[in-house]
């Protein structure tokens, strides 16, 4: 019987846990899509930018992986963004085939406006944390992550 209510209480706290980070993803997006709505851009075009400005002359394909969207809603971001002066598309000399996708100077400052808010939402998230407890966080998330990426 103590063990079955142990099974049990061990069940019901990772249920909890699950339930807390799925709770605590909500809100860290809305937190965030809270403070960009002032920069008129949606979170899929942020995100975009983001990955972009992390590998320029990625291709719409490695962009949508990342993403994970279709190629072809990855596609229709990427014009609208090229549309908005905040891509562009340049043709790649080792496949004539696939483009690369770059920042604009005018991406330059909501990507500075981006890492801004991205910054002070962190120091609001992990606020008290010591750096060891970091490390350890890091490791569960990163196992967490492992066991579902098998």
């Amino acid at each position: 019987m103590r063990r079955e209510r142990a099974i049990e209480a061990v069940i019901e706290k990772r249920r909890n846990i699950g339930i807390r980070l799925s709770i605590l993803a909500r809100l860290m997006r809305n937190n965030f899509d809270r403070l960009t709505s002032k920069l008129s851009i949606t979170r899929s075009q942020w995100q975009m930018i983001a990955v972009v400005a992390r590998h320029p002359g990625a291709t719409q394909r490695f962009i949508a992986e990342t993403l994970e969207m279709s190629e072809a809603s990855a596609g229709r971001l990427i014009d609208r963004l090229c549309a908005d002066g905040m891509l562009t598309r340049r043709e790649r000399d080792d496949d004539r085939r696939a483009r690369a996708i770059y920042l604009t100077q005018a991406a330059e400052p909501v990507l500075a406006k981006l890492a801004e808010i991205g910054a002070a939402s962190e120091d609001m998230l992990f606020k008290g944390f010591s750096s060891q407890e970091l490390d350890m966080f890091e490791d569960f998330v990163d196992r967490m992550y492992a066991n579902l990426n098998r």
